[in-house]
């Protein structure tokens, strides 16, 4: 895959992106949107400049706000198709700061040639604000391999292994599983390993001693993928409970528990957001409410109790990983999607 990089500013101030979603920088400095036009139209011309070189069959844009004018652009002047993904956060975005730009929103799913979302919450999102979409799901970017190997048992008498891996903010709803843990101290042998920084890693390090648990939780911060793969590997379950956050942003599919599926693990996640595309209650996992720390508590004791329960629902969630998230029904879906907006009569050299 070769990449093409385009520059919108000075190296130096080419800082909108990357560490820190662009939407959440500008929330947290309005100044950053001062590059927000350099970026539009740098990455526009390169675009332009790039699907006029006759070496491309389709234009595919990820997070359309505001990417998709760069791919409307170069559909006018190519003449190419044009696809457009949506992931959820940048219409949360668009809804909360800045509702004057759904014109630019309805515009841009006007002229693409196909529009595709990653789970049915983001198509819904997506259909409330531009009633004009029609999104086929196609969760690009959850690809998942079913993972080689046995997997390794914990020691009788070892504690229950509960694993959480993502971004300590707001939305993945970290506090609650530590109110969940306070809860199961009394009557359960329990052990909670954390993977992933972020800004509220102190702050739930704080509440995990206030709550008088910080000998059952491990705070690991960001590991290497060698360890992550590890920790996916001995947890006996991995738990997401994710909300929706203050400022409206929910999961828009929950990719995490899909690699925790391939290692044949059972599944504990909160009913939001695009989550519920994956984890179907006492089908592929256990599902609770939002926020509801009991509840998760009472899944986790039914995981430790039931055993049989924990297993059935981990084989069930693995099959349903593979077989809807997998490479090749992925790739399917996408390659079918491209081949009716390019017949092979139409391409120029590219291959599908």
């Amino acid at each position: 895959v070769r990449v093409h990089r385009f520059r919108y500013a000075p190296a130096r101030l080419e800082s909108l992106t990357h560490d820190q979603t662009a939407p959440d920088r500008i929330r947290e400095r309005p100044i950053y949107l001062s590059l927000v036009p350099g970026y539009v139209l740098a990455g526009t011309l390169a675009a332009v400049r790039l699907t006029r070189s006759g070496r491309f069959d389709i234009v595919h844009v990820f997070w359309p706000i505001p990417h998709g004018l760069f791919g409307v652009a170069a559909r006018r002047i190519s003449g190419l198709p044009l696809v457009c993904t949506f992931f959820g956060v940048e219409l949360t975005w668009l809804r909360k700061q800045f509702p004057l730009l759904r014109t630019v929103l309805k515009r841009i799913v006007r002229d693409a040639d196909a529009v595709t979302a990653i789970s049915a919450y983001t198509a819904a999102q997506l259909q409330d604000q531009a009633p004009n979409a029609r999104p086929a799901i196609i969760p690009f970017g959850a690809a998942v391999e079913p993972q080689a190997g046995p997997t390794p048992k914990n020691p009788p008498g070892a504690p229950f292994q509960l694993l959480f891996v993502g971004r300590l903010v707001e939305r993945k709803g970290v506090r609650f599983l530590l109110d969940a843990v306070a809860e199961l101290r009394s009557t359960s042998n329990v052990h909670l390993e954390i993977v992933g920084d972020g800004p509220l890693r102190a702050q739930l390090q704080e509440h995990a001693q206030s709550l008088d648990i910080a000998d059952l939780v491990g705070f690991r911060g960001s590991i290497p993928r060698t360890e992550l793969e590890r920790s996916f590997a001995s947890c006996d379950a991995f738990v997401l409970p994710a909300v929706t956050d203050s400022k409206g942003d929910a999961e828009g599919l929950g990719v995490v528990l899909l690699e925790a599926m391939t290692y044949g693990k059972p599944v504990i996640a909160s009913a939001s957001g695009g989550i519920v595309d994956i984890v179907r209650n006492f089908e592929t996992g256990l599902l609770v409410a939002p926020g509801d720390a009991r509840a998760l508590a009472d899944a986790i004791r039914s995981y430790i109790g039931q055993p049989q329960l924990a297993s059935r629902l981990a084989e069930a969630g693995r099959a349903h990983a593979e077989q809807h998230f997998g490479w090749a029904a992925i790739i399917g879906r996408l390659t079918s999607l491209y081949s009716s907006l390019a017949p092979p009569h139409q391409r120029s050299h590219a291959q599908l």
